[in-house]
């Protein structure tokens, strides 16, 4: 760290993404991309002229795909946003609304704490109950910013709609944020909500259904007011966030949306087949509405079947939290990929004594 560091930040403990080492070739199981390509129609989406036209600004209202979006959804152009990546609307929405101080699950994604801290706002968390589920009733009526991920990261569990609904209902003077980065894994959104409550923000990626994780495009969705308010602080930061490619292939993405659909249940499929697995050989873990399982071993240290498998060639997310730190969470890959997971697994047992 320079001496030039504002002070404010000097103590800001940042976000740490998933590791992507360049040692050898691995099999990703740790940062919950998808292991299928973009549809036939995004591989084709662009031609020579759109890289021609990159001398050229983007839409910074991403006017075609937004209107693309809000008829996938139900809503109108005016209710969706669009950011470089759902992490950027995350961080405005710190910015625009948590001026009381916020509240989040006590386990959860890790970059809320970062931005409440990065933007100097007060928060509480709310404990998970014993089974890793979300305490409904703590997180009802706070009286503060609300950040709810439902699927939850990374337990993986979530919550039926009517329980999210009571959570934005019980905090109508404060924005309700629902992020959905894995809700196409089983979950039911709380898309169709927003014209009902005008403090809720539903937040969504193309990361992880959509394959396009390194395209970095996100989007919400809310009331008009809210997104005008995000907007603001969009235009007084980077007004051009999304770039001309990735708008076109958003779009592109939009018009093959059953391609995804079709992905999401084969990677549904393959969860249930592998936690299957996992559970004959003694794991236990969450019901998971995700592209990921979490999961645990008795007798089997989380961190030693981590840097086991990463000696393999596989790699899975291990956190150094003590209260999940015999849990790894586990990407789902192709069938393939599941298997060399699952052998890998059955051969430390073995090295371990547990088989």
């Amino acid at each position: 760290m320079s001496r030039f560091l504002s002070p404010k930040y000097a103590k800001l403990e940042a976000y740490t993404p998933g590791e992507q080492p360049r040692d050898k070739q691995y099999i990703k199981l740790n940062t919950n991309e998808s292991p299928y390509p973009p549809s036939p129609q995004v591989l084709d989406a662009l031609t020579r002229k759109d890289v021609e036209d990159l001398r050229l600004y983007s839409d910074p209202e991403g006017a075609a795909l937004r209107e693309k979006l809000a008829k996938l959804y139900g809503v109108e152009p005016g209710n969706v946003f669009l950011s470089n990546g759902s992490d950027d609307i995350l961080n405005f929405a710190f910015m625009a609304f948590a001026n009381d101080g916020a509240v989040f699950p006590g386990l959860t994604y890790s970059f809320y704490p970062v931005f409440a801290d990065l933007h100097g706002v007060a928060y509480d968390t709310v404990p998970l109950k014993e089974d890793f589920s979300v305490d409904v009733d703590g997180m009802k009526g706070t009286g503060k910013f609300t950040v709810l991920a439902n699927p939850n990261a990374p337990t993986g569990l979530a919550l039926p709609l009517e329980n999210v609904e009571e959570i934005i209902a019980s905090n109508p003077d404060q924005v309700v944020v629902i992020d959905e980065a894995y809700v196409d894994f089983g979950a039911e959104s709380a898309a169709s909500l927003v014209d009902k409550y005008e403090n809720l923000l539903v937040v969504m990626t193309y990361s992880k259904s959509r394959s396009m994780a390194g395209a970095r495009l996100g989007f919400g969705l809310a009331s008009r007011p809210i997104i005008q308010d995000l907007e603001k602080i969009k235009y007084s930061t980077n007004p051009y966030n999304v770039n001309r490619l990735t708008l076109k292939l958003g779009e592109a993405a939009v018009d093959s949306d059953e391609y995804f659909r079709e992905n999401a249940r084969k990677i549904m499929d393959t969860r249930e087949k592998t936690a299957a697995a996992l559970k004959e050989l003694g794991f236990t873990m969450p019901d998971s509405k995700t592209n990921f399982l979490f999961v645990k071993r008795e007798g089997l240290d989380g961190g030693v079947l981590y840097q086991k498998l990463k000696d393999r060639g596989v790699l899975i997310r291990h956190f150094s939290d003590p209260r999940i730190a015999q849990y790894n969470r586990v990407t789902i890959g192709t069938p393939e990929e599941m298997a060399a997971f699952l052998e890998g697994v059955k051969e430390i047992m073995k090295e371990e004594g547990l088989a």
